[in-house]
């Protein structure tokens, strides 16, 4: 099935199955010999009388006589006459014991088809007698109940293996995660067992690593995309002459490299935020730091804060906040955004065209309005995610032809 390590739970299940069939066998053993023996014991003492009877009516009659078979016949006895069923049990018996032998003789007991019967030998005479009471013996009940229990045992044994091959295998799949296997999906059942519920885990643990591997290829592929068109832009500047013009021009790829460092940097710190902590500030001051993150935008937002508090993480919530002005203001019509600050929610809203495409398009990263505009497509991805580590909620919708974006505080399940 697999290959056994020494050190593996499968290792030593086996070693203690092969110790408890040992006993088994061994006790087994010893019981059916100590059945013998007691039988043994207990035929001597129940047939020792009558064939001592036997033996002495034959040495000197030689025979059987009418009046000791008449004896015998009371004692449920029965003198075996017939040659052919004579040859018949003496073939075919099973021989259980021997009673005892001397110089007179030699005394056996034997059974057949569930009778006993006691095969004597005197001189040159023989003699079988048949009892005529069924043969009861403990050793057919001795042979079924240790077969019951050897079976039980053996199928206890398999089903342990079979439930615990799981965790074999799911050791293996869990070795291959460093080289990016991430198929899991022989551990998918409907079973509540303990194993299979731990399978389950690692299955959903995969398919999010899974995730997370292609997420980063295509967030790698995108950001190669995106650095290389400002790059290719300033080579080509180089080029030309160094006049006012090409001067600004070059300015521009700079700026625009520089603002994609900084989208890179605010996923970099949203990411690298290991232990999330949290703390009461005034939705004032988190609003103000935003608008601070930005430059020159005061005059083009319209504030309407309660004076509440919000228990967030400073940085990270201001930086949420201010790719949602920076958004609101740059598709605005009027260039102008309004944020309200309540108790429950911030709205962000602006005039201006409805989105394109549902708000869950635009979490995606380098997902944009259009493709011809400066954005990069990472303010409502890094938004997003922010508000998600929070257990905010983001909400859009469209209305009196003006955007409204929302917070909400509520916790999100």
């Amino acid at each position: 099935m697999f290959k056994i390590n020494k050190n593996s739970i499968f290792f030593s299940l086996s070693i203690v199955f092969l110790i408890s069939m040992i006993l088994i066998i061994a006790s087994f053993a010893f019981l059916m010999q100590s059945n013998h023996k007691f039988e043994e014991l207990n035929a001597g003492k129940k047939y020792h009388s009558m064939v001592k009877m036997v033996m002495h009516e034959a040495r000197y009659s030689g025979e059987i006589t009418s009046e000791l078979e008449d004896e015998l016949s009371e004692m449920n006895f029965e003198v075996i006459k017939s040659p052919m069923e004579f040859n018949e049990i003496l073939e075919n018996a099973h021989k259980k014991f021997r009673l005892g032998r001397d110089k007179h003789g030699n005394m056996k007991v034997l059974e057949y088809k569930n009778f006993i019967y006691l095969d004597i030998e005197v001189h040159e005479n023989h003699f079988l007698l048949k009892d005529k009471n069924e043969a009861k013996s403990a050793t057919f009940l001795i042979m079924v109940v240790f077969g019951l229990i050897l079976l039980s045992f053996i199928f206890v044994f398999i089903m342990t293996l079979k439930k615990l091959y799981p965790i074999k295998k799911l050791q293996e799949k869990v070795a291959s995660l460093g080289d990016e296997d991430f198929d899991f999906s022989c551990f998918e059942s409907e079973k509540k067992d303990e194993v299979s519920l731990l399978a389950q885990e690692f299955s959903k643990s995969a398919k999010k690593l899974e995730e997370i591997k292609e997420a980063r290829n295509i967030f790698i592929r995108n950001i190669m995309h995106e650095l290389k068109t400002p790059i290719t832009k300033g080579k080509f500047l180089l080029e030309l002459p160094n006049d006012e013009e090409n001067k600004l021009l070059m300015q521009k790829v700079f700026y625009r490299l520089e603002s994609l460092i900084n989208e890179f940097a605010s996923i970099e710190e949203l990411i690298s935020v290991k232990n999330f902590q949290t703390k009461e500030y005034f939705l004032a001051d988190v609003v103000d730091n935003a608008i601070d993150l930005m430059i020159n935008i005061e005059d083009k937002v319209d504030l309407s804060i309660e004076d509440e508090k919000i228990n967030v993480h400073f940085k990270l919530f201001s930086i949420a906040v201010k790719n949602l002005l920076d958004n609101g203001i740059k598709y605005s019509q009027t260039k102008r955004v309004t944020l309200n600050a309540l108790k429950d929610k911030i709205e962000f809203i602006n005039d201006g065209k409805p989105l394109k495409y549902q708000l869950e398009y635009y979490f995606e990263p380098f997902k944009k309005e259009n493709t011809n505009d400066d954005s990069f497509g990472l303010g409502l991805y890094i938004s997003n995610h922010i508000l998600k580590a929070h257990n905010f909620q983001l909400e859009y919708k469209y209305e009196n032809e003006k955007n409204i974006f929302t917070i909400l505080f509520l916790k999100v399940k």
